[in-house]
Order: C-alpha cells, then sequence, then structure tokens
C-alpha cells in the first residue's frame, strides 16, 4: 500500500513546490536598475511585434487615482478600457481630491489596484508617482519627510541620499517605479508661486549636489527618477499649472544659474529629464512657444547640446500653461510636444483627441515613424531595466516590512530637525517653558481647561486640511491648558476680536503661518485673471499684523513653509523657519521652541532684506536636567 501511495506523494510534493516557485516568479523583485542583453532583445521583439496603434499608446501616461475599486464601478471601468483602447504605456499614480484635501489611501490598497492594472495590460505598465515628499505624499502609513528645502537647510547631502534610498524601497514595495522628482529648479525668485520649498534652494552648486545625492540614493533602491523643470522654473513669478510662466534671464543667465543642476543630475546618471511649461525667449524666440513644444529647447539644448540619452518627459499636458495655447486643437498640443523631441506624453486634458491627433500625425508622416520607434524602444527598454518583462506585480506579502520601517520614520524626524533655522531671535522667548505630559485620562473625561497663558494661532490655507493638526498635538503634551486658535481667510475677519482679546491676555504667543507652494490654488489678480501666490492673504495677514502690533516680542512666529513670509512683516523679532508643512516639521518646529533639539539649520535662500543665504542662529538643546521629567515629546510620535 505504501508502495502504491509513494508515487503519488512525490507527485504531489513536486506540485506544491512548483506551484511555489511559479508563486515567487509572479511577483517583481526590486533590484538596482539595469538594462541587460536579454531586456535588449525583449524590447526589439516587441517593437517588431507592435502596430502603429499599440506603439503611440507607448507614449501616454494616464491618471490613476488610488482607492479602492470594484471591478464594476465606473472608475475602474474607465481606467480599464482605456488602458487597453488606447494601449498606454504607463500610468502616474496619485489619490482623488477634494478641494484643497488630498484623499490618501493605504499602501495596501495602491498596491491591490496597481497590481490590478497590471494584470489587464497586454505590455508591462510603468507606474510612476509624484513623492516628491516620499510616499507619504500620496498615502498614509508610510514615512514622512519635509520639502526638500527643509533638506537644503541641513546643508547635508547624506540627508538627501538616505531620502532617496528610503523614498525607493517604499515606492517599489506598491507597485510605483518612477519618480518625478527630485527638483533641480534654482528658486532665485522671492515670489515664485509653484517652486518655493519644492527646491533645495537658490546656490546652483548646492541644488546640483543635493539632486545628485538624491539620485544615488534613489538608485541604491531601484527606482528611477526624473529632474524637473527643464530648462528651470525657479525665476518664474507665475504658476503654469494655471497661465504662461516666462524665464527671462539670457544665456549667460541659464548657463550660470539655471542649467548646472540640470548638468549634474545628467552626469549622476538620471533616467528621465521633465520639460516645463515655460517660455524662454533666449532659447527660442518664437511667441508663446513653451518649452515643452520647442525643438531647440529638447531636442537641441537638452539632448544635443547637454547629451541626455535617457527618456524625456512632458510635465503634464493638461496644464492651463499649455492648454491655452492649443484651445482650439487640444491634440496638437500632444504633437508638438512629440516632434520637440519628448518620448513620453503626460496626463493629457482630452486622452481620445490627443492619441489620434499623434497617430494620424504618424500616419501622414508630420511625425518621422523612425523618432516614434526610437521613443517606444526607449520606454520598451526602460521596463526591461526594471525587470518588467519578466515580472509586473508588487508582493503584498511584502508591505509590512518595507513602509514606515522605525529606523526610516526615525530617519524622516532626524532630517525635519536638522533642517530648522531660526532666522531671528529677541532672546526672551525661546525657549519656552514645558509643563510636562498630562496625565492619562479616562474615556469621556472633561479635557484640560485652557488658559490664556500660552495662546497659539495656526494660520492656514484652508481649515479643511491637516495643516497645524500635528502642532497642536504636540504643543498641548508640553503645555496642556494652551489655547489653540485655527483661522484661514474666510475665518480671520470674523475671528479678529476673539483673537485679539486672547493675545492681550496672554503671556507668550506662537504664530504658526502655514503657506505652501500649491499647484493650481487659483485667486482672483488686482487686474483679472487668475493668479497663485505663495504670500499671506489679506484677512489672515491684517490679524498676524494685529497680533505683532501688540505683542511682537513675546510672539514667535514659525514658517511652516515659505521662508520669505517675514519680508510682508518686518516688526517679527522671533522668527523661526520649518520650510515645510509635513508632520514631522510641525513635530520638529515643537521641540526646536521648547529647546529640546539643538538648532543648526542655515537658510538655504535669501530673505532680501532680512537674511542672506547660509544664515541661521544656532542654540544648543536645553539641558536634560533643565527639562521636565516627564519629556513631553515622548508620548507624540509624529
Amino acid at each position: 500500500m505504501f508502495r502504491r501511495l509513494l508515487p503519488i506523494a512525490l507527485v504531489l510534493a513536486a506540485t506544491l513546490c512548483f506551484a511555489r516557485d511559479k508563486s515567487k516568479e509572479r511577483y517583481l523583485q526590486p533590484g538596482p536598475i539595469h538594462l541587460d542583453k536579454a531586456g535588449q532583445k525583449w524590447a526589439g521583439k516587441t517593437l517588431r511585434k507592435m502596430s502603429l496603434e499599440d506603439k503611440v499608446g507607448q507614449l501616454f501616461a494616464i491618471w490613476v487615482r488610488v482607492q479602492f475599486l470594484n471591478d464594476a464601478d465606473p472608475i475602474f471601468v474607465q481606467l480599464r478600457d482605456n488602458i487597453r483602447k488606447y494601449h498606454i504605456g504607463s500610468v502616474v499614480m496619485s489619490v482623488p481630491v477634494d478641494g484643497p484635501v488630498l484623499l490618501k489611501s493605504q499602501p495596501d490598497v495602491a498596491a491591490e489596484l496597481l497590481n490590478r492594472l497590471q494584470k489587464l495590460s497586454k505590455l508591462p505598465l510603468i507606474v510612476s508617482a509624484d513623492f516628491e515628499r516620499g510616499v507619504s505624499m500620496r498615502l498614509n502609513g508610510t514615512t514622512v519627510f519635509p520639502h526638500a528645502m527643509a533638506f537644503g537647510a541641513t546643508g547635508k547631502t547624506e540627508n538627501a541620499e538616505a531620502f532617496g534610498r528610503i523614498t525607493a524601497l517604499e515606492a517599489r514595495a506598491i507597485g510605483v517605479h518612477w519618480n518625478f522628482f527630485p527638483d533641480a529648479d534654482v528658486n532665485s525668485n522671492p515670489a515664485n508661486p509653484i517652486i518655493n520649498t519644492r527646491s533645495f534652494g537658490e546656490d546652483p552648486r548646492q541644488v546640483g549636489d543635493f539632486v545628485a545625492a538624491y539620485i544615488r540614493g534613489a538608485h541604491q533602491g531601484g527606482m528611477l527618477v526624473t529632474a524637473k523643470h527643464f530648462p528651470g522654473h525657479g525665476d518664474t513669478a507665475t504658476d503654469s499649472h494655471l497661465g504662461l510662466a516666462h524665464v527671462t534671464g539670457d544665456r549667460a543667465r541659464l548657463d550660470a544659474v539655471e542649467l548646472p543642476p540640470f548638468r549634474r543630475a545628467i552626469e549622476a546618471g538620471v533616467d528621465a529629464v521633465m520639460i516645463a511649461h515655460v517660455t524662454v525667449p533666449a532659447l527660442d524666440a518664437e511667441p508663446n512657444r513653451v518649452a515643452t513644444t520647442s525643438k531647440p529647447v529638447v531636442s537641441g539644448l537638452l539632448k544635443e547640446e547637454m547629451g541626455f540619452k535617457g527618456i524625456v518627459v512632458t510635465d503634464a499636458l493638461d496644464m492651463a500653461g499649455l492648454t491655452r495655447l492649443y484651445a482650439r486643437d487640444i491634440g496638437r498640443a500632444a504633437v508638438e510636444s512629440f516632434q520637440a523631441g519628448n518620448d513620453m506624453l503626460l496626463i493629457p486634458p482630452d486622452l481620445g483627441a490627443s492619441y489620434h491627433a499623434v497617430l494620424e500625425a504618424v500616419r501622414s508622416g508630420e511625425i518621422d515613424r523612425h523618432q516614434l520607434d526610437q521613443s517606444v524602444r526607449k520606454i520598451l527598454e526602460l521596463k526591461a531595466s526594471l525587470g518588467l518583462n519578466k515580472a509586473r506585480l508588487a508582493d503584498p506579502a511584502q508591505l509590512s516590512s518595507r513602509i514606515a520601517q522605525p529606523e526610516n520614520l526615525a530617519a524622516g524626524q532626524r532630517m525635519a530637525d536638522e533642517g530648522i533655522t531660526l532666522v531671528r531671535d529677541n532672546g526672551k522667548v525661546i525657549p519656552l517653558q514645558s509643563l510636562g505630559t498630562p496625565e492619562p485620562a479616562l474615556p469621556y473625561q472633561p479635557l484640560t481647561e485652557v488658559s490664556n497663558r500660552l495662546v497659539v494661532v495656526i494660520f492656514s490655507d484652508d481649515l479643511r486640511t491637516d495643516s497645524g493638526r500635528m502642532l497642536e498635538r504636540q504643543i498641548l503634551a508640553r503645555v496642556p491648558d494652551a489655547r489653540v486658535i485655527y483661522v484661514d481667510a474666510r475665518a480671520a475677519a470674523g475671528m479678529k476680536p476673539a483673537v485679539v482679546e486672547a493675545v492681550d491676555a496672554a503671556e507668550q504667543e506662537i504664530a504658526a503661518v502655514y503657506v505652501i507652494p500649491t499647484a493650481g490654488k487659483a485667486m482672483r489678480a488686482p487686474g483679472g485673471g487668475l493668479t497663485n501666490t505663495v504670500a499671506v492673504d489679506d484677512a489672515t495677514g491684517s490679524l498676524l499684523t494685529a497680533i505683532l502690533d501688540r505683542a511682537a516680542d513675546r510672539t514667535v512666529v514659525l514658517a511652516m513653509g515659505n521662508p520669505y513670509v517675514v519680508e510682508d512683516f518686518p516688526a517679527i523679532q522671533n522668527y523661526l523657519c520649518a520650510f515645510s508643512n509635513a508632520s514631522v516639521s510641525e513635530t520638529a518646529a515643537v521641540k526646536a521652541i521648547f529647546g529640546e533639539i539643538p538648532i543648526g539649520g542655515h537658510l538655504p535662500v535669501t530673505i532680501p532684506g532680512i537674511a542672506s543665504r547660509g544664515q541661521g542662529i544656532e542654540r544648543p538643546a536645553r539641558p536634560i536636567s533643565a527639562q521636565p521629567s516627564s519629556g513631553g515629546s515622548s508620548r507624540v510620535q509624529p
């Protein structure tokens, strides 16, 4: 009996082993980006088999906004149909939005949806994302990092390298292969409404150093990266999401300021360069010719003169800086972008019109078929360099070991701590005194009664956002009876009397100003039309002025984003920059003003009339013996 059952058992064991092996083969294991001979062969063979429709589709990248979607959900059905109908080559992962609020999901939700899309696509999809501040920019439960300018304030390129490596680890775990970062723009214009804290700073050499460091770290984790926004968006005063931005410098200025970080990125092996929707008369004198559709900029400067051989990708084609020029024939934007030398076309405003316009341009001979084949081959080889020709799915079992590793969470907090920069200090307020962590209370028990001893006013762009929430928790962990007041432009005027009354009665005040660059934040311009700004609006500005009029000497102003805010409020006597509204930056700012960490950051930008680049008042941490034994910050984690 045993001899009869033994062959059956062996067959079953072999079948189970084979099944386990096949299961492992289904998942793409992130590793170094490398195009081997097998990958080249796959790209060439695949290209030869592709129809013209297949090839054109590979040029396009479309949104996928991560959320749970039933197979029959209209959103999923449209995604599925667009990928198949238009032979899409890439998707850009983001999340749904509700006004100013990002509706973030969890990593497992993202991985599941991206895997589903990979399964239904004929060819593997490259999945890209805008992870400028790490995966936490789009998903909860991941490692949180501050804005790029905070990294510049630390002066430590090793922080940028670790930032790239950790972001790569988490991005690849959920099935994202390509990040639209680092930002190589030099923020030389304090009024720039769209770059600002997204840049590492105003010095081309320093920006280049941080860009190269980020690229090294990201490549260690097997993530593709993008230098943006070529040929430089740092010296503009217009948001290209809303209108046409102009780069007015001459060629000498471009060579000295805008272009050096991109040259460093190319030297460091950056995989892609993103083209900006900006006019650059010094490079292309044709009126209203944006860089995206300019052959002298894309093919002439970037590819030929600077020798870039990687993927050239447009900024989103649905941005008003481009669409206003093609309102009567929206598909032409995609055609002329490709003719200029872009290999990939991101987020067309009308996918069908753009796809068919490019397809017809190839059929008519307006677009050279050899150029099309060259771009498609580059895209296929990029996929093969990631190993997508062998496997395309993210392994959900790896999420719990790769996402939010404790040492990485600590690294993100440390980087935010090191970026805190003290610009003004009258010696009367910082460090604030902590009363210690409040005793744990039973559920449903009354909260600590507030007083006006410490009043905290949080100036937010919109009360619906998370801005100030972590700051509030951290302050209340140290001063349980602090009075915390949230205001935004809609509420500021009506709340002014109550806020002023509280400030008049207070011993000390914290004014936390949350102004960060926000894509497409539309405001009415004085002369009509729409504009964007990183300035404090009139209503909240009036309230901040009233606070300073009464209590400037006992008020700490925290710049939780735009460091240039102080220009409009010269009465500020105590000014601390976090360069970021991320939760780690909120925690860092509180720890700094309570003397729990040393303050050692230095400005990576000049604040006109206030402070020069490189300045920063250094302060040691308060001695441990002088800090409350209850240790306020130890119980509240970012």
